[in-house]
């Protein structure tokens, strides 16, 4: 099949009846089960958060023999990570994209949850889910194509800061979330006088507070508890939250979409927003387990109040069968294949 894939504006409508269909559906049978599921993830992640951290503390008792200390707190750091990816990721996101609201849950709603990012939730509900899911993959509307850093298509205008790339990418992958918190700041506008500093002041200001919390909960109680140990645990804590920056970063990146589009009216666009992934190997079962660590992009931007089991179990395969009759296919298809 070529690209770009030209559709009649009948034939968008049709489309977007049929995912709204399954959309329905889904959020329709919601329920007991659900609930479960979050309730224990939120009690997986806990432990492994707590568990990392007594992990890391542990390994202290082995110095000054270093043979023994490195992979003990190596592990521990891991399970902090995996505890922080699976907070950002699969819990603070969904959270705060409403997908739970249904539950009136009062520790659990997306207008008070607080997330493990020094990135301030009210302005990510902004840029991601105002901005970015109205505007999907669109150039000069969607500011998450490439975060106004990355060229990642050659219909971006080319800059010489461009030259720089093959650095800022792995500058930003290791910072992402300090990235993510300046994104809604919108600096570019900023710097070409589109908009004031008194405008921006009091996210900065907000952006400040969250960055204190953050530092002070990972960067200065956590290792003072580990006394004369305190550099140990703070590195510790600061490459768990570089592992987590890094895996955020593969997979947002790895769902840019193989095409981009140029600016189309809102209904239009948000019917036609698509991202493209690289088929997963190995057997069906290792790649639905794979798909359900990735996040789905391509089941997120379709309903993104959809819980995520629903993403799987639904949305995957019947979308692609409506996308394939329209002619819109992902490579995310493939992982189901």
């Amino acid at each position: 099949m070529s690209f770009p894939v030209h559709l009649s504006d009948a034939a968008i409508e049709n489309f977007g009846r049929e995912l709204d269909a399954i959309r329905d559906e889904v959020m329709d049978s919601r329920g007991d089960r659900d609930r479960r599921y979050l309730l224990r993830l939120i009690r997986i992640q806990r432990g492994l958060a707590l568990g990392g951290r007594l992990v890391i503390f542990g390994s202290l008792a082995f110095l000054p023999e270093w043979l023994w200390f490195l992979p003990v707190v190596a592990l521990g750091t891991l399970l902090l990570a995996v505890a922080k990816i699976l907070e950002n990721m699969e819990i603070g996101h969904n959270v705060m994209h409403a997908q739970w609201d249904w539950m009136r849950d009062p520790d659990i709603q997306s207008g008070t949850w607080e997330w493990d990012s020094v990135c301030p939730s009210d302005q990510w509900k902004h840029s991601h889910n105002v901005v970015h899911h109205t505007w999907t993959n669109v150039l000069g509307k969607d500011r998450d194509v490439g975060y106004g850093m990355l060229r990642v298509t050659a219909q971006q205008r080319w800059h010489p800061f461009y030259l720089l790339q093959p650095v800022s990418t792995v500058v930003m992958a290791l910072l992402f979330e300090w990235f993510i918190a300046l994104h809604d700041l919108e600096i570019n506008r900023l710097l070409a006088g589109k908009r004031t500093l008194a405008e921006t002041y009091p996210m900065l200001r907000r952006i400040g507070r969250k960055v204190a919390h953050q530092t002070l909960k990972d960067y200065v109680l956590w290792p003072l508890l580990a006394g004369p140990f305190f550099l140990h645990v703070l590195v510790a804590n600061a490459v768990a939250n570089v592992v987590r920056n890094v895996w955020t970063y593969v997979i947002i990146f790895s769902a840019l979409p193989r095409l981009l589009r140029q600016p189309e009216p809102p209904d239009r666009a948000s019917s036609l927003s698509r991202h493209a992934e690289q088929p997963v190997p190995g057997s069906r079962a290792a790649r639905a387990r794979v798909v359900r660590a990735l996040r789905d992009p391509v089941q997120h931007e379709l309903a993104p109040p959809a819980v995520r089991h629903d993403h799987l179990e639904a949305l995957p395969v019947r979308a692609a069968c409506v996308g394939a009759r329209t002619g819109l296919t992902t490579g995310r298809a493939a992982a189901y294949g």
